[in-house]
């Protein structure tokens, strides 16, 4: 009866009855089996194919495991807190989905994580650290982007991690932001969309599902929507010509999905429902007027920004499903039958209107699982160790990323920079290392042997900074924050030659006018610091450009 089933869907039709056992790995296009699959199950299945979950720890907890081997959930969002030890996370992700391929219909799960490189990389251990998003926009090359992708889906592809919630495409709009910054590409928003493109394209051909964040546009806030909802007073014209167009972009690239932000627009028609939460921005914007026909995820509806709006976790999961999210994502795993859960299966059974919403979800969540996650090029369930530990850090990928980082590197000041580059041992005198990384102080040694260090922790000692800057004739600073920002002011009164090594956010270089120079890097990544140090002395040119204005 299988085969007869196959031979019915080869031919594009698909009969479901009592006598034929419905699997996810059945033939069939994606729409019509997901329809097929949709309409075989019950209320609880259906939604159970929204929820997307996180849990803390390294290995699986039991109610995580609850949630799929009795609920069948749709997905698994993997956090930083889970990715200390890359083999033992492949074990978990392939547990994971064993579980899930036991449930009814053989249904895999998406595993989703953020690595969009740079600042932001949930998935740790051995995988690669790489230059950024303001690295690409600063490099200025298509191609860029389009291998970051790559090469960071081909490492999550081997960990059997099956969906990123990568590209950023917020626009670097304000400059005071402490959350985007570096995650974005730049200033520019067509640059952006096209960096953005690249981005997706190279997650699809290492197998991944790329998912463009944070809709529609987190880059003109310095608010932190994990702590407060933020208002961001943009007219509708600003919004439709500046943060949408990336998405208008992919949209038209087709890209498989989209994450809601948790950001409320006052002076648009959504006034101040955020719009994670709101069906004016989902469903009459996103997808009637840009467009898109994907698969909508929340951001964590644990954030207040989602929370604070209707004042519960169970009231909000309800609404972002009604606005048009297909997968509603929580960072911890709430108990079964916690109020999130029955709720939202009450109110199915109650309100038809809803029931058709739910289930109208996860036959589009079902669709992007059949259209990616099955068929020979797609990532295996269970991840192989072996090909782990050797395909983990990729090669070509960190050579790549070494190269990335080096044409990335941007002089920010003086002009003509060769008024004070290349900084040597013999023109520096007595130089002073001063930073709170690690990895600028191992190259920094490198370039300089003999320079004194001064590495602090989170409280400074300004007084001990500003005695071993005394002593020297140049300092090389290693400025990333608000905080480095003000330890710096400390020795502008010392007429010292003053180096600044930017990582991540440069815009802290224009508050300090008066230093000699200033190099930029956007990442901490070891490849940023060796090559920052490698333009300050004169070992490679600086080919970067500021990528905002």
């Amino acid at each position: 009866m299988k085969t007869f089933f196959r031979l019915l869907g080869a031919i594009g039709i698909l009969i479901v009855s009592p006598l034929f056992s419905l699997s996810f790995n059945d033939s069939g296009t994606p729409e019509e089996l997901a329809a097929a699959i949709e309409k075989a199950m019950t209320d609880e299945q259906a939604l159970a194919q929204v929820f997307m979950l996180g849990w803390v720890g390294e290995e699986p907890s039991p109610v995580i495991m609850e949630w799929i081997r009795k609920r069948n959930i749709g997905g698994v969002k993997i956090f930083g807190w889970n990715t200390a030890d890359t083999l033992k996370l492949a074990k978990t992700v392939g547990e994971l989905q064993e579980a899930s391929l036991e449930g009814a219909f053989n249904i895999p799960l998406i595993i989703a994580t953020d690595q969009e490189g740079g600042w932001i990389r949930h998935v740790k251990g051995n995988t690669s650290e790489t230059p950024g998003n303001m690295a690409i926009g600063a490099a200025s090359y298509p191609r860029d982007a389009y291998l970051s992708g790559y090469y960071i889906g081909k490492e999550l592809a081997l960990l059997g991690i099956n969906m990123n919630f990568a590209p950023t495409v917020d626009i670097f709009s304000n400059r005071d932001s402490s959350l985007i910054g570096p995650r974005a590409f730049g200033s520019d928003p067509v640059k952006a969309g096209i960096f953005g493109a690249a981005f997706m394209k190279g997650q699809l051909a290492a197998g991944v599902i790329p998912t463009a964040k944070h809709y529609p546009g987190h880059g003109d806030t310095d608010l932190d929507s994990h702590g407060v909802l933020p208002k961001i007073n943009l007219p509708f014209e600003t919004l439709w010509e500046r943060e949408l167009i990336p998405y208008r972009m992919l949209a038209a690239e087709g890209i498989p999905a989209v994450m809601s932000g948790h950001l409320a627009f006052p002076m648009t028609q959504a006034k101040d429902t955020p719009a994670s939460l709101s069906s004016w921005f989902l469903n009459d914007l996103l997808r009637d007027k840009i467009g898109f026909n994907g698969v909508i995820v929340t951001d964590d509806l644990m954030m207040a920004g989602a929370t604070s709006f209707l004042g519960s976790l169970s009231r909000t999961a309800k609404q972002a499903l009604i606005a048009g999210n297909d997968i509603i994502m929580f960072s911890s795993t709430p108990f079964l039958y916690d109020p999130v859960w029955t709720l939202l299966l009450n109110s199915m059974k109650e309100e038809e209107s809803f029931r058709r919403v739910v289930r109208n979800a996860a036959r589009r969540t079902l669709e992007l699982k059949l259209r990616y996650l099955r068929g020979s090029g797609s990532i295996p369930y269970i991840p192989d160790p072996a090909r782990v530990q050797a395909g983990i850090t990729d090669r070509e990928g960190a050579a790549f990323f070494l190269n990335l980082a080096a044409r990335s590197v941007t002089i920010v000041k003086p002009s003509p920079a060769d008024s004070v580059f290349p900084v040597t041992m013999e023109n520096a005198g007595r130089v002073l290392l001063a930073g709170k990384f690690s990895d600028f102080f191992s190259y920094g040694r490198t370039a300089f042997p003999n320079a004194a260090l001064y590495r602090y922790g989170s409280v400074p000692d300004a007084d001990t900074f500003v005695s071993l800057a005394r002593n020297a004739d140049t300092v090389i600073f290693c400025l990333s924050d608000a905080a480095d920002l003000r330890l710096l002011r400390n020795i502008q009164q010392l007429n010292k030659k003053v180096i600044v090594l930017s990582v991540l956010s440069p815009v802290y270089i224009e508050s300090v006018p008066w230093v000699s120079g200033a190099v930029a890097v956007y990442s901490y990544a070891p490849e940023s610091f060796a090559s920052g140090f490698s333009v300050i002395i004169g070992r490679i040119p600086a080919q970067g450009i500021l990528p905002y204005e």
